[in-house]
């Protein structure tokens, strides 16, 4: 396997790894029906992010490094569309889907009970286009990555 060969594993690797875990993220904090219940799922949300965390700062770089050892790719529309598409979910991941999540915790917070108030759903519910978005961004520069139609 020659280097380049093993940077392209890698960025496999690092895609698997962040994306699955990033598109599992939402279905745990789905299945909560109670503030204990929504407190736990946020918790664990939270342990998993690294994973997308690691994932996504290794497809940068790796993504980078093989433009950097194929030039070429810098010419090709796929590939810069990628980086593209990329650096918009880097504003949805880093901007606006925390900000909702953090909304989602001062709510549990605040709330006394053990019933999933009514706000804490609502804003669950803001929170489902972005990260519906973002999913739609991975599927896209995954499609792109793979098929390379341009």
């Amino acid at each position: 396997m020659t280097f380049y060969e093993s940077i392209v594993l890698l960025h496999i690797l690092a895609a698997i790894v962040g994306l699955g875990a990033s598109f599992a993220m939402p279905v745990v904090t789905k299945f909560a029906k109670t503030t204990n219940q929504a407190r736990f799922a946020l918790e664990v949300n939270a342990k998993i992010e690294t994973l997308p965390k690691i994932g996504s700062l290794t497809l940068l770089a790796s993504g980078l490094l093989l433009g950097y050892l194929n030039t070429a790719l810098f010419s090709e529309f796929w590939y810069i569309s990628s980086l593209v598409i990329y650096v918009l979910a880097q504003v949805l991941v880093i901007g606006i889907i925390p900000k909702k999540q953090k909304q989602m915790s001062d709510i549990l917070n605040s709330h006394e009970g053990d019933d999933l108030p009514e706000s804490y759903r609502t804003v669950d519910r803001q929170l489902d286009p972005y990260i519906y978005s973002l999913h739609g961004l991975a599927v896209v520069i995954i499609i792109l990555m793979v098929v390379k139609p341009f």
